[in-house]
């Protein structure tokens, strides 16, 4: 490729005192070089990993308590103005950046059914179809999963779209 482009370039260059073959050489080298660049960039682009913005904080941690052994329950209240049908909601957990070992599957603490073996023992504070604003639920959380000074990230999904509604970090 580089004796094509080569012989076109100079093939098209009359031979005069102007021209230096040394400049077009030089030219040569440094366009492959930069189109090289270009094609490795485009197969091995940086992965940038920006916080994702717009994400509201509508579903707030209000109060983590760790007790005596540990228990970690989280409080979390709708600070929206509107309601949300809990049944299409689904949660995930994060400490510190990380993901929890836990299944939210639903926030309606009524249709959660309470397992020891998914982080979660059960939801309380609102059994009903809709999570009306300023209400708040307790989602109690296997012993010892939150300590003080743990930044923990809650985040609301919605069940049909697996569309992220709200993001909330506390530090507990």
């Amino acid at each position: 490729m580089l004796y094509i482009l080569y012989q076109v370039l100079s093939s098209s260059a009359k031979r005069t005192d102007a021209t230096s073959p040394v400049i077009g050489n030089i030219l040569i080298v440094v366009i492959t070089i930069m189109l090289a660049l270009m094609i490795l960039l485009l197969f091995h682009l940086p992965q940038f990993t920006l916080e994702e913005t717009g994400v509201p904080a509508i579903f707030k941690i209000t109060k983590i308590t760790h007790g005596s052994n540990f228990e970690s329950t989280m409080v979390v209240k709708n600070t929206d103005t509107i309601g949300y049908k809990n049944k299409n909601l689904y949660a995930r957990t994060y400490k510190n950046g990380l993901p929890l070992y836990c299944k939210i599957p639903t926030i309606n603490g009524h249709d959660f059914i309470s397992s020891h073996h998914f982080g979660v023992q059960y939801i309380s504070g609102m059994s009903g179809p809709t999570w009306y604003p300023n209400w708040a639920i307790s989602i109690n959380y296997k012993d010892k999963t939150f300590h003080p000074g743990d930044d923990i990230t809650f985040e609301v999904y919605n069940n049909s779209t697996d569309q992220i509604i709200s993001r909330h970090t506390y530090r507990a």
